[in-house]
């Protein structure tokens, strides 16, 4: 066949005649998204040669993808980390930090009894069947969680840093140290916090884990997860979770999830500061019988929320207990809110109201939600950067309803 492009068939032109053109010289001054599935080069020698990791490179997306590797870059140095891994969504980062810390038939995960509930699930459901046990406690009571960890063992200690859906936030210095005793490794879901208010691995965790979708992301329309550690050689396990189970983060998503990126700090300073002035306005409402928020809490806990999250900063989220405790009160002043978006995530820039009964705890039987302080009457806010006067007016409007 000739090389002359010209001459060839039309059918084989419309295949190839905009293919594989040099890249620009001028340096792009936003992530390009790279949509391609696999990569091409001058000879098998240099395909072989990247393959092995003698080269620099991509080969095939599963395997890694440059709008994802800026990403990843962007998140390790956020947060402070050796090496980062993104996923496909919070959960399938969850399972490859877990995953990375070697359980093996017979270990034992100590987790916070306050979890979201999909990451109780992930280690009952999941890692159970595999010999894998999980004790939960109570990761505010440092005595009762440095007691159980002396008691069992475990391989891993896993909590969040701020707390779903109940808000406490987590001593991770205490917890890294207590993981150092028993030579376990600390896994914090640093979701709710982002890493503009907490960097876990400063305070002595061995991994932090997101969820991109939320305030990372910040715009409700990607969906994507990252695992950073503290420790370089955890990269050969985070990427082969990545290649053999496929839970794999998209270029377009990596791209808008780097474009929030850009502006967390901006964002979170406004969400905190409105979450901040609607808890303030509701803690004496007479609709509600309590309202859960890491500046209403005692001294002792305060001074963990002061050294753990950004000075003047408790987060973007508050959760309301109606008087009326009940699943009608609560789905009632849900469904009498015009502004608020009734919305199954958070970290978002509207916003938005969730039912942990029946959304993120829904697969905890009624018991173990009583018993975790999670009743019927319990409404999850996560605060937006709209006008807080408007935030409020919209729920004292609903809860009058």
């Amino acid at each position: 066949m000739s090389d002359d492009k010209d001459n060839l068939d039309i059918t084989t032109q419309l295949v190839h005649a905009s293919g594989r053109n040099q890249p620009p010289t001028g340096q792009p001054t936003a992530t390009p998204i790279y949509a391609s599935a696999t990569y091409t080069y001058e000879s098998m020698a240099e395909i072989d040669r990247v393959f092995g990791g003698e080269l620099p490179g991509y080969i095939y997306t599963r395997y890694g993808n440059p709008t994802v590797t800026a990403l990843e870059t962007a998140i390790q140095v956020i947060e402070a980390g050796a090496t980062a891994c993104a996923y496909s969504s919070g959960m399938a980062a969850l399972h490859a930090a877990l995953l990375a810390c070697e359980l093996s038939s017979g270990a034992t995960v100590l987790a916070s009894q306050d979890l979201y509930g999909a990451t109780t699930n992930l280690l009952q459901a999941i890692l159970g069947p595999f010999g894998i046990k999980t004790v939960t406690v109570d990761f505010a009571n440092l005595d009762e969680v440095r007691s159980k960890a002396l008691e069992i063992k475990p391989r891993v200690l896993i909590a969040e840093t701020i707390s779903n859906p109940l808000l406490k936030v987590c001593d991770i210095d205490a917890g890294a140290e207590i993981a150092r005793e028993v030579g376990a490794r600390l896994i914090i879901d640093n979701t709710f916090a982002s890493p503009y208010l907490c960097q876990p691995l400063k305070h002595g965790a061995d991994f932090v884990v997101h969820s991109a979708t939320k305030f990372l992301s910040g715009h409700a329309d990607a969906m994507g997860g990252i695992a950073v550690s503290r420790d370089a050689a955890d990269s050969m396990a985070l990427i082969g979770v990545m290649k053999l189970v496929g839970g794999v983060l998209s270029p377009w998503e990596a791209h808008e999830i780097l474009r929030g990126v850009k502006t967390l700090a901006v964002r979170m300073d406004r969400h905190c500061e409105n979450a901040r002035a609607l808890a303030k306005r509701l803690s004496n409402h007479s609709r509600i019988g309590r309202v859960y928020y890491p500046g209403f809490t005692s001294a002792d806990r305060q001074e963990v929320a002061n050294r753990i999250l950004r000075e003047c900063h408790l987060g973007a989220l508050i959760s309301i207990e109606l008087k009326d405790n009940s699943r009608e009160a609560a789905f009632g002043f849900m469904d009498a809110l015009k502004l608020c978006v009734r919305s199954t995530s958070l970290g978002d820039v509207f916003t938005s109201v969730l039912h942990p009964a029946t959304a993120s705890h829904r697969d905890l039987s009624p018991a173990r939600r009583r018993q975790l302080g999670i009743t019927d009457g319990l409404v999850r806010i996560s605060v937006g950067i709209e006008n807080v006067n408007d935030i409020i007016a919209d729920i004292e409007e609903a809860l009058g309803a």
